[in-house]
């Protein structure tokens, strides 16, 4: 099993929804926060109009974090799910079925790894983003990408010919300078987020990540996403945070 974490007016989910009965864990955030929830975030929707739920799911973006409970109307489930909501189900749904659903939605994303910490930031690869607290980077999809595979090695030399293989998915060199130019931009936008460090050339060649040592993870402090602020302005907040 694992966790899942309760999105409501209320503190507790009702024992048809309370994946506690089936083993899970209830996640009540970090801080009351859920920026940094890993899991599964049941929602139920039943007092939200259609335009507030698309709020919630927007909040978000991409939501695969989100189970919808409470969505009656198939064309509103299907936006809902275009919107990359993990699930959109109508009241009707039974504890047997949600236990199911969560299951395979919590063992496909168990598959292919979301996030990487490094030191202060975060790497989200549904985004294509890096985050520091709640703060996000904005970084084009090659920056992104030089910075997630460097990641896959971190202290490891990566050559040049390298990122062009696995990030401009290019054979051959095509004898320019867009691999130092995307490298520099990339080390403005983490200097701008305290990281300016975290990029090193190599003498030899190529590039490699500084040592982002594990110890400063426990120096992030929880901060507040857009789905907190949502959750906030939807008068949830306190109800999530007990």
């Amino acid at each position: 099993m694992g966790f899942f974490g309760w999105i409501a007016g209320d503190d507790e989910p009702p024992e048809r929804w309370d994946l506690r009965r089936r083993g899970w864990e209830l996640c009540c955030g970090i801080d009351g926060c859920r920026a940094e929830c890993r899991h599964v975030l049941i929602c139920d929707t039943r007092r939200l109009s259609p335009a507030g739920r698309l709020r919630l799911a927007e909040a978000d973006r991409p939501a695969w974090r989100l189970i919808m409970l409470g969505v009656e109307q198939p064309h509103e489930r299907a936006s809902l799910l275009s919107l990359g909501c993990a699930e959109a189900l109508s009241a009707e749904t039974g504890l047997q079925e949600l236990h199911a659903r969560t299951q395979r939605i919590t063992d496909m994303f168990g598959m292919l790894p979301r996030w990487r910490d490094l030191g202060a930031l975060t790497l989200d690869l549904f985004h294509r983003d890096a985050r520091r607290g709640s703060r996000w980077l904005g970084l084009h999809p090659r920056e992104f990408g030089l910075l997630w595979r460097l990641a896959d090695a971190p202290g490891e030399r990566v050559t040049r010919k390298q990122l062009l293989s696995d990030v401009w998915r290019l054979s051959h060199d095509p004898e320019t300078n867009s691999v130092e130019v995307h490298v520099s931009r990339l080390r403005s936008k983490l200097a701008g987020a305290g990281c300016s460090d975290l990029i090193q050339t190599v003498p030899e060649g190529g590039y490699r990540l500084a040592d982002s040592r594990p110890e400063l993870l426990a120096h992030r402090l929880p901060q507040a996403d857009a789905l907190d602020t949502c959750l906030r302005e939807l008068g949830w907040a306190d109800a999530v945070a007990n």
